[in-house]
């Protein structure tokens, strides 16, 4: 059956739309010309640009510029896209060319098309409510999509941290697990001196903790905004009581505190807010990445690799290799890293290129960011889940490869210092005993001196250690 359809026309021309479309002449336009990702706006996106349409309703009526039946109508309508209806209206492209404008008018045309129904009119007339003179009013592209991109990065920013922060614990909760397990640490990935698995698992703790600062603190940024100042920071076409009475506004709408930029003419041109953002992600990804790459060298094996740690069994390694079992969650993350640290050059790039009083290049930062702390959160939540929570230990493997570890040779030299460290190693190598081995049967040390040598950390404090710092 053919799909009825309708005529509308904007400066370009007329074209036919689809009769039951919320979107308009505007958004299908930009569909026809933007085919690039196949992939929509960001559904948070969608629904922080619906809160700012909403926020100016609200502030363009009690100013007096906008008569009251088309604002509740335009504010009911933004609700219902908040509350997640409509999402399928939104058909533009997320990367796109014109700063932005053919995602701010596809939610001007579908909201202009709830509200005239509201109202009484039909899909596509504009009679009632007019998506650039109603739902646009006082507003542009160049102050919303930003806005609405800021507000977006704080709401998928938060999730992000929720995961960091049980990341955080599950890591804590391994240190003080694996407390009392002696093992070889490595420099260089060669023997180094002694330490306990524990003491490895809070490094990564606090690792973790450090990134999940950082974001906190970039996040503070985000809450300044160029709403208000339309087009280039001018507030052209806006009053003077919109864009005292924006910011505020959206700030009870989102309930975040939200400021106005002290020079909107910055605030508009400029997307170094953004950059930091993901700089900080991409440091956040490195650290994620690193840690795997330990996990995945520590569980190496089953037979002949380190295999100081088993990592929980997720599936089967091989379709060839019978019984074979792959670090496939540290893999995964390691995979997330190396897309967000690209994602962090694209950003880089197109902040730096854009001219005098915009950056047209936006889209594609959102683009790139949206989906770094979506996939980060995603990332970071299988391997606290599906990895970090069931990591068992090997103590005998540990123990023996302490023992085994000539290394174990540098925590002696305070007690019997280095010449008789190094004489002590070299007898272990000519006869092929171990270091532990060789001190007790020369009578070097007693067996409670070495215990003590080899791990000078006494349990019970690094227990009230660990308590200190989660507390």
């Amino acid at each position: 059956m053919k799909e009825e359809m309708r005529i509308e026309s904007d400066s370009i021309g007329a074209m036919k739309v689809p009769k039951e479309a919320y979107y308009g002449v505007q958004a299908l336009r930009a569909k026809q010309n933007f085919p690039i990702s196949g992939r929509f706006l960001n559904s948070v996106f969608i629904e922080n640009l619906a809160k700012i349409k909403k926020a100016a309703a609200i502030t363009n009526r009690k100013i007096n510029s906008l008569e009251g039946k088309k604002a509740e109508a335009i504010i009911e309508a933004c609700d219902e896209v908040i509350n997640g209806k409509f999402h399928d209206e939104f058909i533009v492209d997320a990367i796109q060319g014109g700063a932005g404008t053919s995602a701010n008018m596809n939610m001007n045309e579908v909201i202009a098309n709830v509200a005239d129904e509201l109202l009484g009119g039909n899909r596509g007339v504009y009679s009632k409510v007019h998506p650039n003179d109603h739902v646009n009013m006082s507003q542009s592209t160049n102050d919303v999509i930003p806005t609405a991109g800021k507000l977006t990065v704080i709401d998928l920013a938060k999730e992000l941290l929720k995961e960091l922060e049980e990341l955080e614990k599950e890591l804590i909760n391994k240190s003080v697990e694996f407390d009392n397990v002696l093992k070889m640490g490595r420099t260089q990935l060669q023997d180094a001196v002694p330490m306990r698995v524990g003491q490895t698992f809070h490094a990564y703790a606090s690792m973790i903790n450090r990134d999940k600062k950082r974001i906190e603190n970039c996040l503070e940024e985000m809450y300044t905004l160029n709403l208000g100042g339309t087009a280039i920071g001018s507030g052209v076409n806006a009053e003077m009581g919109y864009i005292e009475n924006i910011v505020p506004c959206l700030g009870e709408i989102t309930g975040y505190p939200l400021t106005q930029a002290k020079d909107l003419f910055d605030a508009t041109q400029n997307l170094d807010g953004f950059v930091m953002v993901s700089g900080v992600l991409k440091a956040c990804a490195v650290n994620l990445s690193k840690m795997c790459n330990d996990l995945r060298l520590l569980s190496s094996g089953p037979k002949t690799g380190i295999g100081e740690l088993y990592l929980p069994e997720r599936q089967n390694g091989s379709s060839i290799m019978p019984g074979k079992i792959n670090p496939v969650i540290p893999e995964v993350v390691n995979q997330v890293a190396f897309h967000v640290i690209g994602h962090d050059t694209t950003i880089t790039l197109a902040a730096e290129a854009g001219q005098m009083e915009l950056n047209a290049f936006e889209p594609i930062v959102f683009y790139n960011l949206f989906e770094s702390l979506t996939m980060l959160k995603q990332a970071v939540e299988t391997l606290t889940n599906n990895c970090i929570k069931g990591i068992r230990v090997n103590k005998e493997k540990c123990l023996n490869m302490v023992n085994e570890s000539t290394g174990i040779a540098t925590v002696l030299c305070p007690q019997i210092g280095y010449k008789k460290s190094a004489e002590i190693v070299k007898i272990a190598l000519k006869t092929g005993k171990n270091v532990r081995t060789v001190v007790l049967e020369n009578g070097i040390m007693s067996e409670i001196a070495l215990t003590r040598a080899l791990d000078p950390y006494a349990a019970t404090e690094w227990k009230e250690e660990r308590k200190k710092a989660i507390s």
